[in-house]
């Protein structure tokens, strides 16, 4: 695979929804080699067989088993030589929130984390989902593997990466023990792509749809690219496409070249 790789991840917000706003001409026209999508709500045999399975792309859907909920899919024109679902642990793979693709010169995980504000119940299995997920990738790193992980990590990992860091700090999503897992993240040889090419301030993925966020670019970087440190030499950009609209995340993209 001796290219320049485009891959894109992102949290659409409802699959049906964004594609309503132009995510099929959209993703024609942009034609990554891979995009990654969390957050779809849609079982494939909901959608219509152009948006299931869009043309020139091999497609992977993870639906969760609470309707209209979750989920996640993987649009791709490079055909992977393996793919899985979950990190076979049933109490964590009921909603949908992890594909793995296997393209030989990497491994590509498109994650929906969980969303820790409802309850401090759902706090807890996100901080569990956070473990075991490291726990699964680390083994796959320690046998030489190059991995990639992207999606929606549900977690601004430092006070750049969110408009009010102050107001927040007891907020889901900002929370030290939430930052710390992303500083054991980094520790275990996994890169921040889009920090390798930008340090600046107010480069925001997420805003809140019901206080106008987008419009005055108060929000938080909650969607990422990491990359095992094996894999570094690789990465030629990183990205936030935040021009892009139809969501209230907007896409996240990397290249990868000499794989």
């Amino acid at each position: 695979m001796k290219r320049v790789v485009k891959i894109l991840s992102w949290n659409v917000n409802g699959i049906r929804a964004i594609s309503r706003k132009g995510f099929l001409p959209w993703l024609s026209k942009d034609s990554p080699d891979i995009l990654c999508v969390q957050e779809t709500k849609a079982e494939p045999t909901q959608l219509t067989a152009e948006l299931a399975n869009p043309a020139d792309y091999n497609t992977v859907w993870n639906a969760a088993e609470k309707k209209g909920y979750s989920g996640t899919a993987t649009f791709s024109r490079l055909k992977p030589a393996k793919v899985k679902m979950g990190l076979n642990i049933s109490s964590l793979d009921k909603e949908g929130r992890v594909i793995s693709t296997d393209y030989g010169s990497f491994i590509l995980f498109n994650v929906y984390f969980p969303n820790g504000r409802q309850n401090s119940q759902r706090l807890n299995f996100k901080l569990k989902f956070y473990d075991e997920f490291l726990k699964h990738i680390d083994k796959l790193k320690k046998t030489g593997r190059k991995i990639v992980v992207c999606g929606d990590l549900n977690t601004a990992h430092a006070e750049i990466d969110l408009s009010h860091p102050g107001e927040n700090r007891k907020v889901s999503g900002f929370l030290p023990v939430e930052r710390a897992w992303m500083d054991k993240l980094v520790s275990h040889g996994y890169a921040d792509t889009f920090r390798r090419f930008n340090t600046k301030p107010d480069n925001y993925t997420w805003w809140d749809y019901r206080t106008g966020a987008r419009e005055r670019n108060i929000g938080w970087r909650l969607d990422y690219f990491f990359v095992s440190e094996n894999l570094l030499s690789n990465l030629r950009s990183a990205f936030i496409l935040d021009s892009i609209m139809g969501s209230d995340h907007c896409p996240v993209g990397i290249e990868l070249d000499n794989l």
